[in-house]
């Protein structure tokens, strides 16, 4: 046999065993989504103790916790609007070990803050956990009656009715000025520091309508104190099924309270779908069903892709209504 023959055999030896090498380690560094997680998983709540986005949060990690191989940590991370807790979860290692909970304040963001992050391109999404309807509120003798004779009442009489909201840039902020966009008309915000101040003062006469959460109108709704004119929701709330959609009025109008889970971008997907696949399952639990009641809101199950599209279609939404009505955050 030639010396080159040898080495061409020996070459060609040498090269498909690298090739199987690669092969096993290219087997080795797939994510096995069986064994995940590792370690406790991180769930970072951007605001503080106490409000929903930490009550649905502990929630889903203590039956995360019962469910997987390890506990699932609560890590309060507060401050400007949530993007300082979002960012921190930003520039987590991508391994599905760090995970945080989000709600609609951070589609709005971008559309009035500088952000620190690309909220598109920084995270994986994880589940889309729940939703729940704003909702519009008078007192109890204000003329309006339902949304139509709102909007005729606010026709009537141009730049002289108020709207509360519990401050610049909210969600309940966006709301009162979508609605001001799709019904032609032009009520003026008075905001206020929190929704509490702001339900006051409509439950007083102080101030023509409140844009809310239903959840926090939801105990005044039912004393008497606060009439309810409209839901965000596309259809009646279950919680308060006589109270027509704002839509049924106003077409294309829908504003809604979410939550979901994230992660940081480039998570693996088996892992992705390993943690979407465990979330969905606790959406089922009627246990859940009773704590998302209690917060006035509705599971949502869905797939890491059709949360994504929500996400952002949500981001554009509440970019266009910025830019529309000039809201700028304080």
């Amino acid at each position: 046999m030639t010396t080159q023959r040898c080495q061409t055999r020996s070459f060609l030896f040498s090269g498909t065993l690298a090739l199987c090498f690669a092969a096993n380690a290219a087997v080795a560094q797939t994510p096995d989504a069986s064994r995940f997680p590792a370690k406790p998983i991180r769930l970072i709540v951007p605001f503080p103790p106490g409000g929903s986005n930490d009550i649905l949060a502990r929630f889903l990690a203590r039956r995360m916790g019962e469910r997987m191989p390890h506990h699932t940590i609560i890590d309060n991370r507060p401050g400007a609007d949530g993007i300082i807790g979002t960012e921190l979860a930003s520039r987590a290692p991508a391994d599905g070990h760090t995970l945080v909970i989000v709600s609609t304040s951070f589609a709005i963001n971008p559309a009035v803050h500088k952000m620190p992050f690309d909220a598109e391109k920084a995270f994986a999404p994880i589940g889309h956990i729940a939703s729940g309807p704003n909702v519009i509120c008078s007192h109890p003798n204000f003329a309006a009656r339902s949304v139509k004779e709102l909007i005729a009442l606010a026709k009537s009489r141009p730049g002289e009715l108020r709207y509360a909201t519990s401050g610049v840039g909210g969600v309940n902020h966006f709301g009162g000025e979508l609605f001001n966009q799709l019904a032609g008309v032009k009520l003026i915000h008075v905001p206020y520091k929190g929704g509490g101040p702001s339900m006051i003062d409509v439950m007083s006469g102080q101030v023509e309508v409140v844009f809310g959460t239903l959840i926090q109108a939801l105990p005044h709704i039912r004393s008497g104190k606060l009439k309810p004119l409209g839901v965000g929701s596309a259809q009646p709330s279950p919680l308060v099924p006589q109270v027509p959609a704002i839509a049924a009025s106003v077409p294309g109008y829908e504003v809604k309270i979410w939550w979901g889970l994230l992660a940081p971008a480039g998570v693996p997907a088996p892992i992705v779908n390993r943690l979407n696949s465990e979330i969905n399952a606790i959406l089922g639990e009627p246990e859940m069903a009773k704590r998302l009641t209690a917060e006035a809101a509705d599971p949502v199950i869905a797939s890491p892709e059709t949360f994504g599209k929500f996400i952002t279609a949500d981001l554009a939404k509440w970019a266009r209504i910025a830019k529309a009505s000039g809201i700028k955050a304080e």
